[in-house]
């Protein structure tokens, strides 16, 4: 549980902290068109901080966290999660700067994939901790 608790904690800080990158860096560069910066620390605020309170508080309520690949999906999700912000990330500076990186679609797909599997893995585990109850 303590897991939930910590990575909430750091998606909070990482949301924030790129809800003020985006408006900063946009203003410095004197951007005022849409870029992905501008939904990034929503992204990490939902899929990061509220993901991981929500999933603290089942926890508390259906051990969730004891089941046995907990761990393992634990890492696979946030792996999923960091590279989808950093996708977005230097997706969301490159068109600040007028340019594009190519391959950089297939990271974003990839990392998303990555999540969408994960979050199907959470409900799977929460089913078994459910029915363990």
């Amino acid at each position: 549980m303590r897991k939930s608790y910590i990575a909430a904690f750091i998606y909070l800080l990482i949301g924030l902290g790129f809800g003020v990158f985006s408006r900063e860096f946009t203003k410095i560069q004197g951007f005022d068109g849409y870029t992905v910066l501008n939904v990034l620390h929503t992204h990490v605020l939902i899929l990061g901080f509220m993901f991981f309170l929500i999933s603290l508080i089942l926890s508390k309520l259906f051990s969730v966290h004891q089941i046995k690949s907990f761990n393992v999906w634990f890492i696979v999700y946030n792996i999923g999660l960091v590279l989808t912000i950093g996708s977005m990330t230097v997706r969301g500076i490159l068109q600040v700067n007028g340019s594009d990186m190519a391959g950089l679609s297939h990271m974003a797909g990839l990392s998303h994939s990555i999540i969408g599997i994960a979050l199907i893995w959470y409900m799977l585990l929460l089913n078994k901790a459910y029915k363990q109850q």
